[in-house]
């Protein structure tokens, strides 16, 4: 039995690909490099020009993010281009999206105890 609210596959199982998104999401040049790529496709060197690290630390960065399903590799001849993969951004933000409203229908219920609590004749 799996408690309410817990991410699931398809198959009923908890996702660990929600975890990894989570866990790559966190750390901010990999949040950086993300957003470079909704620009467009870009190689390891090209990644790594405005970062003060060398090409292999921010390999690092892409293997977590590839891991994590948002980057993909291409290739087009010598070059191994990088491109953003949005699916696994929208199933966490559909995940936020639930958590979301289970708290706003929370604080729904809140403010209508609040109101009745605060009318006159009740206690």
């Amino acid at each position: 039995m799996q408690p309410t609210g817990y991410e699931t596959s398809s198959a009923g199982e908890p996702s660990a690909g929600l975890d990894a998104v989570f866990a790559a999401l966190a750390d901010p040049t990999r949040r950086a490099i993300l957003l470079r790529l909704v620009e467009g496709e870009a190689s390891v060197a090209e990644l790594a020009e405005p970062f003060a690290m060398s090409q292999p630390g921010v390999s690092k960065h892409l293997k977590v993010l590839e891991r994590a399903g948002l980057v993909s590799v291409g290739r087009d001849g010598q070059r191994r281009p990088r491109r953003l993969e949005t699916e696994p951004l929208v199933e966490a933000a559909d995940w936020l999206q639930r958590l979301r409203e289970t708290w706003e229908a929370d604080y729904q219920r809140l403010d209508e105890l609040l109101i009745r609590l605060q009318s006159p004749g009740k206690s």
